[in-house]
């Protein structure tokens, strides 16, 4: 069984993203992509949304947040 996991990053710097993806996958997912959100008034995205699976073999397998 696949498990996606969906972690919402507020503040879209640099440091912010490679915490998130060091820190997930410390805790065994995969990273499968990252969204931006963006604002209509400027260039720069308001808030990321980074993407991550995992393989499973029981249904009902905890898994980190």
């Amino acid at each position: 069984m696949l498990l996606y996991k969906v972690v919402e990053i507020g503040t879209v710097t640099e440091d912010a993203i490679e915490e998130t993806l060091n820190r997930m996958s410390s805790k065994g997912w995969n990273f499968d992509g990252l969204q931006f959100a963006m604002r209509e008034s400027s260039k720069r995205p308001s808030m990321a949304f980074a993407l991550f699976t995992r393989e499973t073999s029981c249904e009902g397998e905890n898994y980190d947040h």
